[in-house]
C-alpha cells in the first residue's frame, strides 16, 4: 500500500506537468466521440442539451471514481509462472481442491460455486475496478468538461497500461488457471471483457488537455500488441472457438479492439461469421439457449450471453452487418431469445432450469432497452421500466435514445 501511494503521488506529479490544474473546466474536443459501443451521438446531445438527470448521474459515478486509487497488476503478492508480476494472472473461479488426492490436485469443477481462493489473486477484481473507474471518469469528463475527471482517468490508464514500473503486459496467458492442470486457459479471456469500456473511454478523452497524442499512441500500441496475442495465441484461439457465452464475449472484446485499431475488414468478417457461429449455434427457434440453460446459474447465463450478442450487434452495425434481424436456418434469432426470457422477468418462479443463486430478472434491463431502441418496440421499454435499477449512466443513455427515437417517429407521423 505504501508503494502504491508513493507511485500514485509520483505519477500525479508527472501527469500535472503541462496539464490543466485539477478542477479546471474546459469543453471536450470532438462534437461526436468515435466510440465503438456507447452511442457517441447521444452522448453529444446530452452534453449539448445539458440533460440534468444524465449529467447528475455521470457526476455521481465520476465523483465516486475520483476517490479510487489507481490499480496495478504488480501489487499482487502472488507471482505468475513467468516470474514477471507484470503478467496478469487469475484462478478459475469454479474449480476447487480435489478431496480424493493428498495434495488436492488437480482441482475439480463445481459449476457456479465460487472458490474464495480465486478472490485472493486480485488482478481480476482490480481489472474490473480499473475499467469501471476509467469509464465513469471519461463519461464524466465528456459530459461536463471537467478536466479533473480526465486527469484522474489518465492516471488510472498510466498505472495499468503505460508506466514501465506498473504496466500490465498485453496478454492473458495466465488467466483463469486450474491448479494442477494448467497455468492459464482461453476461458480467462472473459476476465477482460470490460476492455471495451476502456476503448470507448479513450474516444471520450480525446481533446482533453490531460490526454496527449503521445499517450493515445502508447495506448494504441498496447492494444495492437494485445490484439495480436488475442487473435494468434493458443488461448486466444481456444476462446474464439468456444461455443457458449465465452465465444460471444470474445467476439465483443475482439471486435471493439479491431474497430479501435481501424481493422474494419476484420471486424466485418467477425460480425458475418457470428451469424452462424454464435446465433445459429446458440439459439433455438423458440429462443432457448441450451448451452446456457445447462449451467447451474442458467437464467443469469442466458441473459449474460444475450447481452453479449446485443453488444456485438450494436458494433456490427458500424460495419453494415445486421445481426439484430438475422434468423438462422434453425429459426434461432436474438429477438427470439429475448422474447423467450421476457415472461420470466414477471414470473421468475416459472423458470424451469437449475438456478442455484436464485433469479435475477433485473439483469434483463439492458437487453430490453437495447431491443426497444433497435426494434422500435415500446413493449420492451415498458418491461424494462418495471425492473429495479440503480442509477446507471449507460442505461440512462439507452433510455434517452429510445425516447428520442419515439419522439422523432411521432413527429414524422404528424407531418404526414
Amino acid at each position: 500500500m505504501v508503494f502504491r501511494t508513493l507511485l500514485v503521488t509520483a505519477l500525479a506529479a508527472v501527469a500535472g506537468g503541462g496539464h490543466a490544474a485539477a478542477g479546471a473546466t474546459q469543453s471536450p474536443g470532438a462534437a461526436v466521440p468515435k466510440t465503438v459501443l456507447m452511442d457517441g451521438a447521444v452522448l453529444a446531445r446530452v452534453r449539448q442539451q445539458g440533460d440534468a438527470a444524465v449529467i447528475h448521474e455521470a457526476r455521481v459515478e465520476a465523483d465516486k471514481a475520483m476517490k479510487e486509487t489507481p490499480l496495478s497488476v504488480v501489487t499482487k503478492s502472488q507471482t505468475p509462472p513467468s516470474g514477471d508480476k507484470h503478467d496478469y494472472m487469475s484462478l478459475a473461479p469454479y474449480f476447487w481442491p480435489n478431496p480424493a488426492t493428498k495434495d488436492h490436485l488437480p482441482y475439480i469443477r463445481k459449476d457456479g460455486q465460487h472458490n474464495p481462493e480465486a478472490s485472493a489473486v486480485p488482478d481480476h477484481e482490480n481489472m474490473f475496478r480499473m475499467e469501471d473507474n476509467v469509464r465513469a471518469l471519461a463519461v464524466g469528463y465528456f459530459l461536463t468538461g471537467d478536466e479533473a475527471y480526465a486527469r484522474q482517468a489518465e492516471l488510472h490508464l498510466h498505472v495499468w497500461f503505460l508506466d514501465p514500473a506498473t504496466r500490465m503486459n498485453p496478454s492473458l496467458k495466465y488467466a483463469q488457471a486450474v491448479l494442477g492442470v494448467n497455468d492459464g486457459r482461453g476461458t480467462g479471456i472473459l476476465d477482460a471483457r470490460g476492455l471495451t469500456d476502456v476503448v470507448d473511454s479513450l474516444a471520450l478523452l480525446a481533446g482533453s488537455s490531460n490526454w496527449s497524442a503521445a499517450e493515445e499512441a502508447a495506448m494504441h500500441a498496447w492494444f495492437s500488441q494485445y490484439f495480436t496475442w488475442l487473435t494468434t495465441s493458443k488461448n486466444g484461439n481456444d476462446e474464439a472457438n468456444a461455443k457458449n457465452n465465452h465465444g460471444s464475449w470474445d467476439d465483443v472484446q475482439t471486435m471493439s479492439i479491431a474497430l479501435y485499431l481501424g481493422k474494419t475488414e476484420f471486424a466485418k468478417n467477425l460480425a458475418e461469421t457470428a451469424k452462424t457461429k454464435r446465433i445459429g449455434l446458440q439459439i433455438q427457434a423458440d429462443g432457448q439457449q441450451p448451452m446456457e440453460e445447462a449451467r447451474t446459474k442458467s437464467f443469469g447465463y442466458c441473459v449474460f450471453n444475450l447481452t453479449a450478442l446485443m453488444k456485438l450487434a450494436t458494433m456490427a452495425d458500424k460495419v453494415d452487418v445486421d445481426l439484430w434481424d438475422y434468423k438462422a436456418e434453425n429459426g434461432g434469432s436474438m429477438r427470439a431469445a429475448l422474447n423467450y426470457l421476457v415472461p420470466f422477468t414477471q414470473d421468475p418462479k416459472s423458470w424451469g432450469h437449475e438456478n442455484i443463486i436464485g433469479m435475477s430478472p433485473d439483469s434483463m434491463r439492458e437487453p430490453l432497452l437495447r431491443a426497444a431502441l433497435h426494434y422500435n418496440d415500446p413493449s420492451y421499454e415498458a418491461v424494462a421500466m418495471k425492473l429495479k435499477s440503480k442509477g446507471d449512466v449507460q442505461l440512462m443513455l439507452l433510455s434517452k435514445a429510445f425516447k428520442e427515437s419515439q419522439a422523432a417517429a411521432a413527429k414524422g407521423r404528424g407531418a404526414e
